[in-house]
């Protein structure tokens, strides 16, 4: 069964596309299955998979509002190698008509039931605010990735989206949890930087992923591009740091299903005890 993961903050500018592109190619990279859904009305994440946004036959709107199946939305040739179900301005009225909707939080839940299986990851673009497409994104995912700068007001950000998933896993998803934090657009050599990146780790301890994301040119210039990082510049650190990441997160995976194993082999030990 495919691990969905949401990648969301509410604060705009944290590198959340960046993080979402990238870190898909480089899962791609890794002989994982990626399917990426773009969430966001922008259509940024769309936009930097090598497709037109202005000219889509369909989109996540007709997913969420005419019960179309992901199937016949999703896009298999994409600059970065993941399938993709991309969005453009027309997923504003999802709000609307959501809000019209009987069980309107668990519409893309449903939906994936269809697909989730075929896929390793399922990596969700979330729009840089609270509303019924964050939400629908948190009810179907497994868990919340959280891209952040080190500075002051990104700090004060990420306690109001842990307290947001909290209520979300009590209300409609209890299997929600943080998936990680990740440390973005960092710079070394900023002293506020460090120290807000010490009180981070103190603070949510291995759920600060120890792979940094730094400041880098090509990052910036790859969606111009049409494509992720990996794929405009391989060697560029930018690219080489979400392939770290991507090698952390597939570690991290490896080591939870093993002690989940470990878990079931004892209790069927202690089962058989006499």
């Amino acid at each position: 069964m495919g691990k969905i993961v949401a990648i969301s903050n509410q604060k705009g500018g944290v590198g959340k596309t960046t993080t979402c592109v990238n870190l898909a190619a480089s899962m791609v990279a890794a002989k994982k299955k990626v399917l990426v859904i773009d969430l966001d009305p922008q259509g940024n994440t769309t936009t930097s998979s090598g497709l037109d946004k202005y000219f889509l036959d369909k989109t996540v709107y007709d997913i969420l509002v005419d019960n179309v199946p992901v199937s016949e939305v999703m896009i298999e040739n994409t600059s970065g190698g993941y399938y993709l179900i991309p969005s453009n301005s027309d997923v504003t009225a999802c709000e609307v008509r959501l809000n019209e909707m009987f069980a309107r939080e668990i519409k893309l839940r449903n939906a994936l039931n269809s697909v989730k299986d075929i896929f390793d990851y399922i990596y969700i673009d979330c729009p840089p605010s609270l509303n019924i497409l964050t939400v629908n994104a948190m009810c179907a995912a497994d868990s919340v990735l959280i891209p952040m700068q080190c500075e002051y007001f990104s700090l004060e950000g990420i306690t109001s989206i842990i307290d947001i998933i909290d209520k979300l896993s009590q209300m409609v998803n209890p299997n929600l949890k943080i998936e990680g934090i990740l440390r973005t657009m960092y710079d070394n050599r900023n002293i506020l930087a460090r120290d807000i990146s010490k009180e981070l780790k103190q603070k949510f301890g291995d759920k600060v992923y120890r792979t940094v994301i730094p400041r880098n040119i090509k990052l910036a210039e790859a969606p111009s591009y049409l494509k992720p990082a990996l794929q405009y510049d391989k060697n560029s650190v930018g690219a080489k740091a979400y392939m770290l990441l991507a090698v952390e997160i597939l570690r991290r995976d490896e080591l939870s299903e093993n002690l989940k194993i470990e878990s079931i082999e004892a209790d069927k030990f202690k089962v058989g005890e006499k």
